[in-house]
């Protein structure tokens, strides 16, 4: 390389977005041979930029598209961004970091998603390092020399002022400078004279809670209307009529209207919703499947039949109607047949499934005392024995872990993920639907505050309506349980109302007009277009939110059906 062609590279190092526009076809090559000379497990996107003099010795890295690594930055660990991502000269990212798109870091600035124990019995050098991760939402401006600290998250639309240390989590549009860093006005507050501490965004005040509730019920008919096929309803146009389509549009209806669906009477509705369930298993398969195969026990394992049990029997509850049938597997099944069930099913792997199996047991036994079964547990038929439920209250609270107040084991490739999502399925359908409170709330509350740091579910792009409920939900119940006892706001309730403003902070924007919300990322659910079941279950999630801020009745609704926050029985 001669001396000219030495000057560009080292002046691309120092201005890599002109890159784009003015490297030539050698300086090209060798820009892409660097990015596949990048050690670990590296994937760059489109028209990136990485300097020869950036230090980049990451374990995983995920550059976006457009993205770019400046002269003498250095970077280690994991680092994940979305699109349009700088990392100007000089800047420091190490640990665990996620960006999300068009985040712009300054010269000289580092983001630090590590850090060292220092317990006094060991020389620091010694001790294990730790790490929470940081996470940047879409569009923030850091300035330069700035330093952010392990276990921050800086909201979508922030600007950091130059200098600045950053100590604590930033809500969405703040402005902060300072040492430790401070919000001193919101981004969108232009106006002359304006209070620096008005707070007019999404999900800041009450205010923006009922806007965004008279949105969502202006816009509510028009929502479910698309999704009906002229017979059913379908998730999202051009999806298959589901069961749980039209349980969706039930709950949806109720929560913002206040009556049933326009598409049909509400006799209709619960007409087509009870003879769905089948009259010899009392199970409700899927539209054009058979009745679902009951296990040696009298109840099934798994499928949508499972999650049926709950949409279709609270659909009709919303109707004031109920399943025209017991659900036989629960009402024949003995004490001890239920025992060997919990003993046999997967805790160590698949702590959700079973959570999902046991609320769909206890909430079948729910409805069947509704129609008149005799006892919790104990069924009409020949042969049934009473205790049943009360044995499965019995077996939970002494199996739950005393260190999480949890059922299952964590895992290194998911962390909580499985143990919390079950947790939640859970308990809804035993300890909050029957209105007894859950073992070791407050070790359940240390548990799930940790598990929503995790990057892999929680970091930016990465929530769905799924994960984000299974984490409100236990906050809410175990807050309000040990509320109660001490009369004060509940355990860790500053922490969990923060998480709380953050997620409602991030989730508002999201609803899309005319079409609701989508589920979200991941694998689980019908992804991020929008539709029934992803609105359904935002609004339900942003309701407790809502309420984890004391500020739910701005909302002016309150879910009713199968996220309701109240007891459907108490025992």
């Amino acid at each position: 390389m001669d001396s000219t062609q030495q000057q560009l590279a080292r002046h691309f190092d120092h201005c890599p977005w002109l890159f784009a526009d003015e490297a030539s076809d050698d300086q090209r090559a060798a820009q892409r041979e660097r990015q596949r000379a990048l050690g670990g497990d590296a994937e760059i996107g489109e028209r990136c930029y990485v300097a020869d003099s950036a230090a980049v010795f990451t374990d995983l890295l995920r550059l976006g598209d457009d993205s770019y690594i400046a002269a003498h930055a250095y970077v280690t660990g994991d680092l994940r961004t979305g699109s349009d991502c700088t990392l100007n000269p000089f800047t420091t990212v190490r640990g665990s970091v996620v960006l999300g798109d068009g985040v712009r870091i300054g010269a000289h600035t580092s983001l630090l998603g590590f850090n060292h124990s220092m317990a006094p019995d060991l020389p620091v050098f010694r001790q294990p390092h730790t790490s929470a991760g940081i996470i940047v939402g879409d569009d923030v401006w850091i300035g330069s020399h700035v330093v952010v600290v392990d276990g921050v998250t800086i909201g979508d639309h922030c600007v950091i002022g130059a200098g600045a240390v950053v100590t604590k989590d930033l809500p969405a549009w703040s402005v902060a400078v300072g040492n430790p860093a401070r919000p001193v006005r919101d981004r969108r507050d232009t106006a002359a004279g304006r209070s620096s501490g008005a707070r007019t965004g999404h999900g800041g005040d009450s205010d923006a809670l009922a806007r965004f509730a008279d949105i969502a019920r202006a816009q509510a008919a028009d929502i479910i209307g698309r999704c009906w096929d002229g017979d059913r309803y379908v998730d999202r146009p051009g999806a298959t009529p589901t069961v749980r389509a039209h349980c969706d549009a039930v709950e949806i209806a109720d929560l913002l209207l206040g009556s049933a669906p326009e598409q049909l009477a509400a006799d209709e509705h619960a007409k087509r919703l009870g003879s769905a369930q089948d009259p010899r298993t009392g199970l409700v398969p899927e539209f054009g499947e058979p009745a679902p195969e009951m296990d040696d026990d009298g109840f099934i394992g798994e499928g949508s039949g499972l999650y049926h049990v709950l949409s279709v029997g609270y659909a009709l509850d919303l109707l004031d109607r109920s399943f025209p049938h017991q659900v036989r597997g629960v009402r024949d099944m003995t004490a001890g047949q239920l025992v060997a069930r919990l003993e046999g099913l997967p805790w160590r792997d698949g702590a959700w499934q079973s959570g999902a199996w046991i609320d769909a047991w206890a909430t079948a036994a729910h409805w069947n005392l509704g129609l008149g079964q005799a006892s919790a547990g104990c069924g009409t038929g020949p042969g049934a024995e009473p205790g049943a439920l009360e044995a499965l209250f019995g077996w939970l609270l002494t199996r739950a872990d005393p260190w999480t107040g949890m059922w299952g084991s964590p895992s290194h490739d998911a962390g909580r993920l499985q143990v919390v999502n079950g947790y939640y399925r859970l308990t809804r359908g035993s300890f909050a639907q029957f209105g007894l409170p859950v073992p070791h709330p407050e070790r359940v509350v240390d548990a799930v505050l940790d598990h929503a740091r995790d990057l892999r579910h929680f970091g930016a792009g990465r929530e769905n309506a799924c994960n984000v409920l299974d984490v409100a939900h236990p906050l809410w119940l175990c807050t309000r349980q040990t509320a109660q006892r001490t009369g004060d706001g509940g355990y860790r309730s500053a922490e969990v109302r923060a998480w709380a403003e953050r997620r409602l902070a991030a989730v508002l924007p999201r609803w899309q007009d005319g079409e609701g919300f989508g589920f979200g990322a991941g694998d689980a659910g019908p992804g991020r277009e929008p539709g029934l079941q992803g609105t359904e279950m935002w609004l339900a999630v942003i309701w407790l939110l809502a309420d984890l801020t004391g500020r739910s009745d701005a909302l002016g609704y309150r879910p009713r059906g199968v996220h309701r926050p109240e007891p459907a029985r108490t025992m």
